[in-house]
């Protein structure tokens, strides 16, 4: 069975709370309007596009009524499948990739830099690459995916065929500046790494210790929760990426129904 991802609102995302919950970014909005902010995201011209595919007519089906529902059974049962495979294999892959002993994955957590004093650029740099190579890893693997899930869609019945166009057009509008926004998380992730640090030696300032660098990365220690906030984010990430397809994965299951 397809796993569900969790309800985002409109004007929210998990991404945009964990980043909020870490202070990272200032939390969304609720008062915003969902439209008033895409409106700023969509070109005039692309708006025009956007809406010739949404007022454009819904053809009739010319199949008989027992080949649509044999037809719409094998393509939701494969675009399920599918979905629930990619959504498995990246959840997995980030979770033994953050792990301080993790499993086999192509994306191994850097070793840390145990020294001081701290040069955070030199610190920082492989984590930032190994977010990034995570984020390239969704984008080949969830990209086919929704394509893949939205040739099913089409196939299903004229209504959905017209929701398939609709998903095709929106990525196409939205693809540059998604990517966009996506490319500054591990900017972002950069100043919890250092605000992580600064915390430490705060704290052991106000009792006198002297740093211990191998307890870093041990159990509570700064840079073991940097890790858990990384992973944290990276399937905010994922669960967000996914959310087109998942949508049209729903809206195929109701349909048919």
């Amino acid at each position: 069975m397809t796993r569900t991802l969790p309800r985002t609102k409109f004007h929210s995302s998990n991404l945009i709370r964990c980043l909020a919950s870490l202070d990272m970014v200032d939390a969304a909005d609720a008062g915003t309007a969902f439209a008033e902010k895409l409106g700023q995201w969509i070109h005039f011209a692309d708006a025009i596009t956007l809406s010739g595919v949404h007022n454009g007519s819904v053809a009739s089906s010319p199949k008989t009524q027992s080949t649509v529902r044999h037809e719409e059974h094998l393509a939701a049962h494969a675009a399920a499948t599918e979905f629930d495979r990619i959504q498995a294999n990246l959840v997995d892959s980030i979770m033994k990739s953050c792990s301080p002993v993790p499993g086999r994955t192509h994306n191994k957590l850097p070793e840390p830099q145990l020294e001081l004093p701290m040069n955070f650029a030199a610190a920082y740099t492989p984590y930032r690459r190994f977010y990034e190579a995570h984020q390239r890893d969704m984008e080949l693997r969830i990209q086919p995916l929704r394509f893949n899930v939205r040739s099913a869609v089409a196939k299903a019945s004229p209504r959905l065929k017209k929701l398939a166009e609709l998903d095709a057009t929106l990525e196409k509008i939205l693809q540059e500046r998604e990517a966009h926004l996506l490319a500054k998380v591990p900017g972002l992730l950069r100043k919890r790494f250092e605000q992580l640090f600064k915390e430490h030696q705060q704290k052991l300032a106000d009792v006198q210790q002297i740093d211990n660098p191998a307890a870093w990365a041990q159990a509570g220690g700064w840079l073991a929760r940097f890790c858990n906030d990384m992973q944290m984010l990276l399937l905010a990430e994922v669960e967000l990426r996914l959310q087109p397809a998942m949508g049209l994965i729903e809206a195929f299951k109701q349909d048919t129904q």
